[in-house]
């Protein structure tokens, strides 16, 4: 017989363990740790993954409009070189544009190069041909111009006594014969350099050697200025006819060939600014301190040698000292430039040993004014050979001025970089490549010649 009892039957696993989570708090405790972990860990990969991915489109972004930029300025680019044309790569051609951006005016023809220090003077020969200067290293260059567009120039070097500072220089006779005025610590001297006559078995030219000095010529004061002509007035028999004007009042005219000295004047003007010998040879004219500007006539003898050096005349017009003078290519005129900022055009062909007096012809303001618009004078002066242009300069600056009515027709501002010490016309007009022109030269303390073309006269 079967007994039934009322005992409950044990509960199955599953319940038991069910039970056991709900009813033990650490266990709960536990898993809500994880979650809080887990989501966690997936919001840092999400955000990670954004970061990343506007950190790529960024930069895809940038390196694309960098390409874009890159292709639309390739075909404008100004310094590429067509393959056509390799022989612009050559460093020739590259100096050769070099040079020509050097060239800020276009009447800057071309520079001549070579000297160790401010230029302080320069001359032309009588046929245009050579160009002498003398430079403060102490070296008397002579560079041949046969054309004055060429890449180089040869030049014969002349080193001068030591010590010797070269002030001034002039052709006498021809273009081998140079007289040189060098200042030492002792005074002035003059040195003329002549050429030897070459021999046959001789394969190159000698240097030139010294054919006469003269020593002490204007006591311990230096020499301003050299000028030289060729006498032709009168019964002058053709010969080099030089004025050496020093830095006191004194002026001495000498012989080119032989050094003998000629005769002596004195301004007597407190100091001198330069003198000038008239292209006939026949007229000495200074520029000094004072106003007015004393004129000398050279008298020749019918042998042709010189009788004296008498004072004929006196220009007298300007309110202030006369820094330069120039005189026409027949000699018949002189232009002066003033402190008083005009420049005036003076007629010397006249009776004066039955004292008539020279004529003002035409009065030119200076067009230069400083920064508070004062008026400027002008440094010096160089008329061309035609008697039409005049060049003239103040500083830096170099002006071409109409010689009959004072305009200007072209301005080089900074012609060179620094003072202009010198400008001097060519005599005669030089091939400038396939043509002829009329050249000037300018010298200035930056160690630099430059040559300029005339401009072109406006047609009335």
């Amino acid at each position: 017989m079967c007994l039934q009892t009322n005992t409950p039957s044990p509960p199955s696993f599953s319940c038991f363990l069910l039970s056991a989570i709900i009813v033990d708090p650490r266990i709960d405790s536990k898993i809500g740790k994880m979650d809080s972990i887990l989501t966690v860990g997936i919001a840092s990969v999400v955000l990670g993954a954004l970061i990343a991915v506007v950190f790529f489109s960024s930069y895809l972004r940038k390196r694309t409009s960098e390409v874009d930029s890159m292709a639309k300025a390739e075909p404008q680019d100004p310094i590429r070189i067509p393959k056509s044309n390799p022989k612009k790569s050559h460093p020739k051609s590259h100096a050769t544009d070099k040079n020509q951006n050097k060239r800020h005016h276009p009447l800057d023809l071309n520079t001549l190069k070579g000297h160790g220090d401010s230029v302080d003077a320069l001359c032309f020969s009588s046929d245009g041909k050579s160009l002498a200067t003398a430079c403060g290293d102490g070296v008397i260059r002579v560079f041949k111009l046969d054309d004055a567009s060429s890449k180089s120039f040869k030049f014969l070097r002349i080193n001068l006594p030591a010590g010797g500072h070269p002030s001034a220089v002039s052709f006498a006779d021809d273009a081998s014969s140079i007289v040189v005025a060098c200042h030492t610590m002792s005074g002035s001297s003059l040195y003329m350099y002549g050429e030897e006559k070459q021999k046959e078995q001789q394969s190159k030219l000698p240097l030139p050697s010294i054919k006469w000095e003269r020593h002490h010529i204007h006591d311990k004061r230096s020499v301003l200025t050299l000028s030289g002509a060729t006498a032709t007035y009168g019964t002058a028999d053709g010969s080099a006819v030089i004025a050496s004007c020093s830095e006191g009042t004194d002026i001495i005219l000498w012989h080119g060939k032989t050094g003998r000295n000629l005769g002596h004047v004195d301004t007597n003007q407190l100091k001198n600014h330069m003198a000038a010998v008239s292209p006939n040879g026949r007229f000495l004219a200074a520029a000094a301190f004072t106003a007015d500007v004393k004129v000398w006539e050279i008298v020749y003898l019918k042998d042709g040698s010189v009788k004296e050096v008498s004072r004929v005349m006196q220009l007298k017009g300007h309110k202030s000292a006369v820094t330069w003078l120039c005189f026409s290519p027949n000699s018949d005129k002189i232009i002066t430039a003033s402190k008083d900022g005009s420049i005036r055009l003076w007629n010397i062909n006249v009776r004066y040993h039955m004292d008539e007096d020279p004529k003002t012809l035409k009065v030119f303001p200076i067009p230069l004014c400083d920064a508070g618009g004062n008026p400027l004078h002008y440094d010096r002066l160089s008329l061309c050979p035609e008697g039409k242009i005049l060049a003239a300069s103040h500083g830096s600056t170099l002006q071409w001025l109409c010689a009959e009515t004072g305009s200007v027709l072209d301005t080089a501002e900074k012609a060179h970089e620094g003072d202009i010490t010198c400008i001097s016309w060519a005599p005669k007009a030089m091939t400038v490549g396939e043509r002829k022109a009329q050249v000037l030269a300018t010298a200035g303390v930056d160690k630099k010649v430059k040559l300029w073309e005339a401009p072109k006269l406006q047609s009335v």
